[in-house]
This record gives structure tokens, C-alpha cells and sequence, in this order.
């Protein structure tokens, strides 16, 4: 072969791999296309979805809307959102902001597939009730009854909670369930009865859709028995009843049959400011009820005593211990450095701990907090600014102006100008007033509350 035949030879071999090149990436181009119009297709069939659910009136009606959210779910599957390019990958490094088609897409397929979740959420919310979870309720207070020790006090108030919820049942149901007696305890009585209401449930063949009204009635009933149980007095009480009696912890009520009495205690106790009372209610009690109003109790307080039984809490990650700390306000540097932990954790643990940092006004956790703005979650980043608003440091400044200027979500930058506004500077305020004219009603707002007059 002659040079010049080979010459020509490498010619046709390169135009053939450039004309390769260019029909893969046409290919490429058309496939990218089809998938954005399948995933466009699929978010407006979502709206008819959401539309065909709002509209569901019948358990009928909301079957056909589950065989449609199906028949859209196995659509959504069937799509196959590619990869970037590995060259297009590595340019990242270059342009961290760029954004690729495929990834364009795959966020799009991403929030398709949240929407979606959440139609199948809101479609079980929609359904019933049902007669069947009347029944699951009543054997549930039935299985509490026959596995717990009464105190005699408890007995009566057993009885009491059975006979008032059956009076509601045969009112509901046109039923005549009376208490049962028989057995040897008072448990087993209870058990004996609480069956024949579940007989005359299931007797009484109610419909979800024509006889909704009298199923939730029916529910509503049930959650005042559970109530009426929960609240009568087990053995174990009345031990904790006898060592807060001692402690004199009932010493502010008239008498110990105010019902219940533990809470009734707790808000007159909060009431006169007893913190002591109140912190020993929460060790002595083995009660997720009565641990939940201590602690809110705490938190509406505040008070410095309360320090020490926070700080362990709160190192257990206990959220509502972090909120605590944050209303007594003690810039304590074990304190600190407790909530410091949590501030690079996650969301549920960020928010209480970035709030009481900002009530505490800890200069300390300016720069970790400042980090925090470019969280990926809106959310994050949103707690960070009003953290660095509560705490006030001028060192923030810059950080929040930036977030004020780029930030993708304006409910951020809003977050972002109030902060600023928080600190109030002259400095801090002359960059918020630059955004009257903001496309986001609400950086406006802050942009608008802004008076430099008093500043110096």
C-alpha cells in the first residue's frame, strides 16, 4: 500500500469514528429527551392523581385510585435516568456548580418518587375507619386490663372507665352489653365484658363509607376508655404516690382525688414556681405522660436549677432537654459544649440544639454554626442563620450576606435578613435595606422593618 492510500485509509477511519462519535451522542441527545418527556408526562398525571384522590368519597372510589397510583408507580419504574458521563463527572471538580442533564433528570424522577409516596400516605390516611379498628382498640384495653396489678382504687376506677364506655357503645350501637359478673377478679370481669362489646361490634356489620359516623363515634369511645385505664391506679402508683406523699408532693392540693391528681400537683406546682417539686416529678415517675408536661413545664420556666438533670438529658440527645437549656439561657461551658456536639449531627437533633445556642447567646458557636449555611437541607441552613441572629456577633455578618445574596431558597435568605436585622448593626442593617425591591415577599418584609435611624 502506498503512502498515499494509507493516508487517505487513516482519513476515512477517523471520519468514520467522528461520524460515530456524533450518532452516539445524537443518540444520547434523543434518549435524554424521551426520559424528560416520559417524567413530564408522569408529574402530569401526578396532579390527576392528587386531583382523582381529593375528589375520593367511597372506599369504592379510593380502590380505584390505588390500582391508578400502582399502574403509575410500575410506569415510574420502568424509567432508567443514566449515569453522567465519567468526563463530565470529573469536570465537576472544576465547576462544582454545573449541573448535568442526568442529574437534572434524576432529581426530577427523585421528586416524582417523593410525590408519589406521599399520594400513597394520604391515600391510607383517607381510608376508613373501620369497624376492625374499633375491635383492635377494645382487645388492646382488654390485654392492659388482664396484664396489669390494680390497687383497689384502680379496680373502681376500671369499672368506672368500662361502664361509662359501654353506655356510649349500646347508645352508638342500639346494643344492651351490660358488665359481665363472673370469674374470680375484677381483671377477668372487665376481659369478659370487653368481649361482648367486640361481639356486638362485629355483630353490628358496619359499612366504612354509610356507617363512618358511627365508627368514629365508636373510636372516639375507645380512646376515652384507654384514657379511663391509663389513668387508674396500678400497684406500682401507688408506691411512687406513697414516696411523692412523703416528699409532699400532693401537700398543694385539697385533697388527692383530684383527677389526676400527679398532673393537677404539676400545674399548681409550676404555678408557685416550685422547680423542686417539679424535677423530682420527673425523676420519681415512670410515665411518658408525666415526663412530657414536666418537661414543657420546665421549658415555659426556665429555670437555672434546672441545669444540672438538663445537661444529662440533653447527653442522652434528648431534644427536649436541648430546648430547656436554650429558656434558662446559662452560657455554661458544659452547657455549650453539649449542644456543640450536635450542631454537624442530623436535622432532628440541629434544630433544638442550634435554638438554644441562640438563646444563650453562645459567641462560641458562631463559626460552627456559620459552617452550617451551606447545609444541603433548606431547613439547616435556615436554623443556622436565626441561631447566628440570636446570638448576635458581628462575625456573622458576612456569612449571612452571602447566604442574603445566593441562596437558591428565599425562605433562607428571609431567614438570612432577619438575622441580620437580629444583630443590628448599621452594617448589618444597610445590607438587609438593600432588598426592598426583593422578589421574595418575605425578604422584603424584613428589608422593610429595617430603621437606621437610631443606629449609630
Amino acid at each position: 500500500m502506498s503512502d498515499e492510500d494509507a493516508d487517505t485509509e487513516s482519513s476515512n477511519d477517523a471520519e468514520d469514528a467522528e461520524q460515530t462519535a456524533d450518532a452516539d451522542a445524537e443518540a444520547e441527545s434523543v434518549d435524554l429527551d424521551a426520559i424528560r418527556s416520559d417524567l413530564t408526562a408522569l408529574e402530569d398525571d401526578l396532579e390527576g392523581l392528587a386531583a382523582d384522590l381529593e375528589a375520593a368519597e367511597t372506599e369504592d372510589d379510593l380502590d380505584v385510585v390505588e390500582e391508578d397510583i400502582e399502574a403509575f408507580r410500575s410506569d415510574l419504574e420502568t424509567i432508567e435516568v443514566p449515569e453522567p458521563p465519567e468526563e463530565e463527572a470529573e469536570d465537576e471538580d472544576e465547576d462544582e456548580e454545573s449541573v448535568t442533564p442526568e442529574e437534572e433528570l434524576q432529581e426530577r424522577y427523585d421528586d416524582i418518587e417523593s410525590d408519589v409516596s406521599d399520594l400513597e400516605s394520604d391515600l391510607e390516611d383517607q381510608r376508613g375507619p373501620y369497624a376492625e379498628d374499633v375491635v383492635g382498640e377494645i382487645d388492646g384495653v382488654s390485654a392492659t386490663i388482664t396484664g396489669t396489678r390494680w390497687t383497689e382504687e384502680g379496680n373502681a376506677e376500671l369499672i368506672e372507665a368500662v361502664d361509662g364506655f359501654l353506655a356510649e357503645l349500646n347508645d352508638l350501637l342500639g346494643s344492651a352489653v351490660t358488665l359481665v359478673d363472673e370469674g374470680e377478679d375484677v381483671s377477668e370481669q372487665l376481659d369478659a365484658t370487653l368481649d361482648s362489646a367486640v361481639e356486638a361490634v362485629e355483630g353490628a356489620d358496619l359499612d366504612p363509607d354509610d356507617d363512618a359516623e358511627t365508627i368514629a363515634g365508636l373510636l372516639d369511645a375507645t380512646d376515652g376508655l384507654e384514657s379511663g385505664v391509663d389513668d387508674a391506679t396500678e400497684w406500682t402508683d401507688l408506691e411512687i404516690r406513697e414516696q411523692l406523699r412523703r416528699e409532699g408532693f400532693y401537700d398543694v392540693l385539697d385533697h388527692v382525688k383530684d383527677f389526676p391528681p400527679e398532673w393537677h400537683a404539676l400545674k399548681v406546682h409550676e404555678k408557685r414556681g416550685n422547680v423542686d417539686m417539679i424535677l423530682l416529678a420527673l425523676e420519681t415517675f415512670d410515665s411518658g405522660f408525666m415526663e412530657e408536661h414536666c418537661m414543657e413545664a420546665l421549658e415555659r420556666m426556665g429555670p437555672e436549677e434546672a441545669t444540672e438533670p438538663m445537661l444529662q438529658k440533653a447527653n442522652r440527645r434528648d431534644q427536649a432537654a436541648m430546648r430547656v437549656l436554650g429558656k434558662i439561657g446559662v452560657e455554661d461551658e458544659q452547657v455549650v459544649d453539649t449542644l456543640l456536639d450536635y450542631v454537624d449531627t442530623n436535622p432532628n437533633l440541629q434544630q433544638p440544639a442550634f435554638r438554644a445556642l441562640g438563646e444563650i447567646g453562645a459567641e462560641e458557636a458562631v463559626e460552627p454554626i456559620a459552617q452550617q449555611l451551606v447545609a444541603d437541607e433548606a431547613d439547616v441552613r435556615s436554623w443556622a442563620a436565626r441561631a447566628l441572629g440570636l446570638i448576635g456577633d458581628t462575625r456573622a455578618i458576612e456569612p449571612l450576606a452571602d447566604v442574603l445574596e445566593d441562596d437558591e431558597s428565599d425562605r433562607v435568605r428571609a431567614s438570612a435578613a432577619w438575622a441580620l436585622n437580629q444583630i443590628g448593626t448599621r452594617e448589618a442593617l444597610e445590607i438587609v435595606a438593600e432588598y426592598e425591591d426583593d422578589r421574595a415577599y418575605l425578604v422584603q418584609a424584613e428589608a422593610e422593618n429595617v430603621d437606621l435611624e437610631p443606629v449609630a
